[in-house]
């Protein structure tokens, strides 16, 4: 009985461990991730940028708004918010709590496609199986059908009050203590929400620095600001991974993005041109896959120095 059986249960046991740990221990466990990126023109001071993203909000989460708040105990020079914000109709008050002391700072946002869309049970499998027949989350389909429908216009207005970028396929400017930095964002390639011919053209050449913005870092996305010049570009979406296997990494992307590149600094090329990407595996998770293993919940702080010479 025990040569039978014990390997078995062994196994058994160590996957609801795995789980307790992955949904009840990890997917809370918010932390802050720094990086030096050495991107600026030479004569600019570092820059300190604060990305969140894929916040996933729902109603009672507690710990995740205060860690949000205390973020601003970092004082930024500038926010900048990738999407995500919402896993609840009912969550936008909290998700403007959250990030109201961050509110405080100058910041830019896009949107995702949780944003415009409530949560709908999607058996965890299938990102593996799209993975192998080629396909890439719900990019190539149509819009989401039989979803409820966010009150995302709360949530634009709310960051707007506050003097956010709003930059679904468009353009904007900050004026950071004397700089100009300008930006250029995409509305969410994830649900055929992008349209980059509205904003192509090349980064602003009379900012002193200009950044490219998308939720989900699809590859045609990356490509289009990576040929335009853009030195650095921010997104969020993959989650990390979400669930990783320790010492191997992430499984999948939910994009057309390779894993090797799934969060994190890494860098993009397109024809004669490079691009610094930053993605961040943001700090939530679908409410209805609440668990995170391998890869914790994090915002990230990123220092922009002078590029290398």
């Amino acid at each position: 009985m025990r040569a039978r059986y014990g390997v078995p249960l062994g196994i058994t046991a160590a996957a609801a461990a795995g789980l307790v740990y992955a949904a009840g221990i990890e997917v809370r466990s918010f932390r802050l991730r720094r990086v030096t990126v050495p991107v600026l023109p030479a004569g600019m001071r570092p820059l300190r940028v604060l990305q969140v993203s894929d916040i996933h909000m729902v109603s009672g989460q507690h710990k995740k708004r205060r860690w949000l708040q205390s973020l601003a105990g970092l004082r930024p020079d500038f926010v900048i918010n990738s999407g995500d914000n919402l896993s609840d109709t009912e969550a936008v008050p909290e998700v403007l709590d959250a990030l109201g002391p961050l509110m405080d700072f100058p910041g830019a946002y896009v949107f995702g496609s949780n944003d415009y869309y409530g949560p709908k049970f999607r058996n965890p499998g299938r990102y593996l199986i799209e993975k192998v027949q080629g396909k890439h989350g719900l990019n190539g389909q149509g819009p989401a059908v039989g979803v409820p429908h966010n009150p995302w216009e709360e949530l634009r207005d709310g960051f707007d009050a506050a003097g956010w970028l709003g930059l679904s396929n468009s353009r904007g400017t900050l004026k950071i203590d004397g700089y100009e930095i300008a930006f250029t964002g995409l509305d969410d390639p994830h649900i055929l929400r992008d349209r980059y011919a509205r904003v192509a053209g090349g980064r602003d050449t009379g900012a002193d620095f200009s950044i490219g913005l998308v939720h989900a870092p699809y590859l045609r996305s990356l490509d289009a600001f990576t040929a335009d010049g853009y030195p650095l570009i921010l997104a969020g979406h993959t989650h990390g991974g979400q669930l990783c296997i320790p010492f191997y990494g992430a499984l999948v992307t939910n994009c057309d993005l390779d894993t090797d590149r799934v969060k994190g600094l890494s860098t993009h090329t397109a024809g004669e041109h490079t691009s610094y990407l930053h993605v961040s595996a943001g700090c939530g998770a679908n409410r209805y896959t609440p668990v995170r293993f391998a890869c914790p919940p994090e915002a990230t702080l990123l220092t922009l120095v002078e590029r290398e010479r």
